[in-house]
């Protein structure tokens, strides 16, 4: 079970690597679309080609024609599309730190009904009074980590973007449980991530061309020239979708995002301390360590109840 805990951890992971590099890809795009649709671009092809590479016969016509291409099959990507465009919206308007604490907070509340009502084809799982303590130490966690910063404390916000913050954070859980549905239909975790990367990339492909009305990116910048390793965030998200597709049948959807959440933190964490792909240095301090600290003690408290 403790293996498992970490390979969602290392999954989570990799999502921060991923924003920061597609940072460094948007001063060449402009647009947040473009970079995001280059990101499950590539995701897409490199998922189609391992599918094509170790699940062949899921290519065939029979194969095809045998499904029933029910909600799972489109919705997946689509969630993903949502929960970018809506963190994208909300971070100018109530702050980087109050939108991971209301997002995280969705997240939890959404995972803990679709664990306990089987929501979304998800088994069902018991629920114990200790899950809303072990969910409880995560958000004071993430809570004490950002207390310092900009939290606009006294600030009036309105109501309608907090209630966007939480029902974005819903979605994760919701795209999870989902995937991991239409991985149990086509009989492989590898061939579902393919599929929600494949919708996200075809909605992506109209928003941008909509939105922004092109697709291209520049080549230099500033006297600064476009890397191709910029292309690998795509890389890193299907690393991420792939796993939580993995895990959510063994671990549940609470335990398989809070896993994730702590991943996400830790590598933050290190690309703060060493300045990681070029970002300013911000050394880890006791008030980091004692969040963390508590984040775990939630995780613990889930996996024991």
């Amino acid at each position: 079970m403790y293996l498992l805990i970490l390979l969602g951890v290392l999954g989570g992971m990799a999502v921060p690597l991923q924003t920061s590099i597609n940072a460094e890809f948007s001063r060449f795009s402009r647009a947040v679309f473009i970079t995001s649709f280059y990101s499950f671009l590539v995701g897409t092809i490199a998922l189609f080609a391992m599918n094509l590479a170790l699940n062949t016969e899921k290519f065939s016509a029979s194969f095809f024609g045998a499904q029933d291409y029910s909600y799972i099959w489109f919705t997946g990507g689509v969630m993903g599309v949502i929960f970018l465009t809506a963190n994208f919206v909300l971070l100018p308007r109530i702050g980087a730190a109050l939108t991971v604490i209301v997002t995280v907070t969705g997240q939890m509340i959404i995972g803990i009904m679709i664990d306990t009502f089987g929501w979304f084809e998800a088994a069902p799982q018991p629920f114990h009074p200790m899950h809303i303590a072990g969910v409880s130490c995560l958000i004071i966690g993430i809570i004490y980590m950002n207390i310092n910063k900009r939290l606009a404390v006294g600030e009036q916000h309105s109501r309608a973007w907090v209630f966007l913050g939480l029902f974005t954070g819903m979605i994760p859980p919701m795209q999870t449980a989902v995937n991991s549905a239409l991985s149990l239909e086509v009989d492989s975790t590898l061939f579902a991530a393919f599929i929600s990367f494949l919708m996200g990339t075809t909605a992506l492909f109209f928003i941008a061309l909509i939105v922004h009305r092109r697709l291209s990116f520049k080549l230099k910048v500033d006297g600064t020239a476009f890397k191709p390793w910029y292309f690998t965030s795509g890389l890193l998200g299907a690393v991420y979708i792939g796993m939580n597709i993995l895990l959510m049948p063994y671990l549940g959807v609470t335990l398989t995002m809070m896993s994730a959440i702590f991943g996400q933190i830790i590598m933050g964490l290190l690309i703060d301390h060493f300045g990681l792909l070029g970002l300013p240095r911000q050394p880890v301090g006791r008030r980091r360590i004692i969040a963390v600290a508590i984040i775990v003690l939630g995780i613990l408290i889930l996996q024991l109840f």
